[in-house]
């Protein structure tokens, strides 16, 4: 090896070795705690020298900051999700502050199906966003069965029994008109046959349209679980407090 390669290699570890160590001092100083949402696996925050790390699993809420309507967006486009609180660990460590901007972007949205398929929205979030500017990455999906935004089963339940009951009550009076023709005293008899074949007739209705697009209310909350580990950086609780 020629002085020329050797002096290059001994400038590229002068270099690089400061910044190595500076890397290495982080020291774990303990674990704390989050207020930890329904079902969440786990609490722990791991703190250390140099940042705050909460663990891969932990669920955390947030809410819409406008209103959504699958319906209205397309792969690409970006959707803001906030927390009008701060978020502290139950030992009194500020890890998110309040009003802090969760930044995700929809990768796809699948729209409703035949056959009572509701739409589906994937999201990729990106980065939060503190008040003071600062971005942090983060890896997270919405706490669902399949990762995605989507109407929940009471509406589903709601929009079949809407239809069960609107084709009803059109079976009951077909019932009672069709009754009421030969004989008034047939009116219950047209009621006990147009009522039952017009729910029937209604449910099936509702069991093969298409299912219902994914709204939602700005202000509107919804769970989201930790992808991976999320590093912050450590705040002063004060100055969050006041929002600078």
């Amino acid at each position: 090896m020629n002085m020329k390669k050797l002096f290059a290699i001994l400038c590229i570890l002068s270099l690089g070795l400061p910044t190595f160590a500076k890397c290495c001092d982080e020291q774990v100083l303990g674990y704390e705690h989050t207020f930890p949402e329904k079902e969440c696996t786990t609490d722990q925050v791991m703190v250390t020298s140099h940042r705050n790390i909460i663990c891969k699993g932990t669920l955390i809420k947030i809410f819409f900051t406008c209103k959504f309507k699958s319906e209205c967006y397309n792969a690409g486009d970006i959707v803001d999700f906030s927390v009008p609180d701060a978020i502290y660990t139950q030992e009194g460590r500020l890890l998110i502050p309040a009003n802090s901007k969760f930044v995700a972007r929809v990768t796809k949205i699948e729209k409703q199906k035949m056959l009572n398929k509701n739409a589906r929205v994937h999201l990729n979030f990106e980065c939060i966003q503190f008040p003071d500017g600062t971005a942090v990455p983060i890896a997270a999906a919405p706490y669902t069965k399949d990762g995605t935004l989507k109407e929940g089963p009471w509406m589903t339940a709601g929009k079949l029994l809407a239809y069960t009951a609107g084709v009803g009550a059109v079976g009951a009076g077909a019932g009672v008109g069709f009754a009421f023709i030969p004989a008034h005293s047939r009116i219950p008899v047209g009621l006990a046959i147009g009522i039952p074949v017009g729910c029937t007739i209604g449910l099936i209705t509702g069991l093969i349209t298409p299912g219902l697009k994914y709204h939602a209310k700005c202000g509107e909350a919804i769970i989201i679980t930790l992808c991976d580990n999320l590093s912050l950086p450590k705040l002063c609780p004060q100055v969050c407090r006041d929002g600078n």
